[in-house]
């Protein structure tokens, strides 16, 4: 009856401690971060440059809907749109039903994303690439959020990258005068502004061996576009995106503007356009980026020079 008794006993004991063992350990996986997250079947991306990076890992047949800066790959621009990243509402997302709801800082409002994790949603909101250096580290994270899987591919397509990018940087000639160069950031008549430190274009422009000339003005961010401001900044070239570019008429309407053909750039036509996406994206795609604008302001050295 007693050896009955202490087995029970003994029994129950191990059940007990087996439990908060487990629970333990679970506390901890889940504290420390080390347990990624199953890969979701359906994916809400909320940003352009997210939605490119998840299609770059293998994982574009997992969206089921996202915003309207997604315009590459081709793809992306094919699937349902909830909005603009930066002024999102709750209805349209919860319409698809995701399992996970991806961005970066730049998507919101905060109270959408507060609505969508009171729904019960997995809402996770990356570190944005802030500079060109940052790239590497957001592909990362976007891989990370997709679990293990899209984790290992994320973490290979981060170095690829950031070999890249090392290769384009080793090819920039050192100029007694490096070439200054402005951003224009258009839409129509009614949407001109400059770009200063922070606005995306200033890394890329640096990168590739240029002096940003909104930066260098003492500008942050985008600022309204100034004719005098322009002429004083002397700029040899102006970047454009390309859908900013034809909202003004091309080329021939962008030198109508004020100021802009009192410029060095203007006066010269050295007017330069990228694709909105892949100019400010910050993505895998930058290295090409770099290196485009660094042969067409003459700061990139030939592939055999070091």
């Amino acid at each position: 009856m007693k050896r009955t008794l202490r087995a029970r006993l003994a029994r129950r004991w191990v059940r007990v401690l087996l439990a908060t063992t487990g629970a333990a350990l679970a506390l901890a996986v889940a504290g420390s971060g080390a347990a990624l997250a199953a890969t979701p079947k359906r994916i809400v991306s909320l940003n352009g440059d997210i939605t490119e990076i998840i299609f770059a890992l293998g994982y574009g047949n997992r969206l089921v809907a996202v915003d309207v800066s997604a315009t590459y790959p081709a793809a992306a621009r094919k699937l349902p749109k909830i909005g603009y990243q930066r002024t999102l509402a709750p209805e349209p997302i919860l319409a698809f039903n995701p399992d996970l709801i991806i961005g970066d800082e730049v998507a919101g409002p905060q109270a959408t994303l507060d609505q969508l994790r009171a729904a019960g949603k997995r809402v996770v909101i990356i570190k944005g690439a802030r500079s060109v250096r940052d790239i590497p580290a957001k592909i990362r994270a976007v891989g990370k959020a997709l679990g293990a899987t899209a984790y290992k591919r994320a973490k290979k397509l981060a170095a690829t990258t950031d070999k890249r990018l090392r290769a384009v940087r080793k090819r920039i000639r050192r100029v007694k005068r490096k070439p200054r160069v402005a951003f224009l950031y258009l839409r129509g008549t009614q949407v001109q502004y400059i770009g200063g430190r922070g606005s995306g274009a200033d890394t890329v422009i640096s990168y590739a061996g240029g002096v940003d000339a909104g930066t260098s003005a003492g500008l942050r961010g985008f600022r309204p576009l100034s004719p005098e401001a322009l002429v004083a900044m002397k700029p040899d070239y102006i970047v454009t995106l390309a859908a900013g570019l034809q909202s003004v008429g091309g080329v021939s309407g962008l030198l109508q503007l004020p100021g802009v053909a009192d410029t060095p750039a203007g006066a010269r036509k050295r007017i330069l356009s990228f694709d909105d996406l892949e100019f400010l994206g910050l993505g895998p795609r930058t290295p090409r980026v770099i290196e485009r604008l660094a042969r067409a302001i003459g700061t990139l050295a030939s592939a055999n020079r070091r």
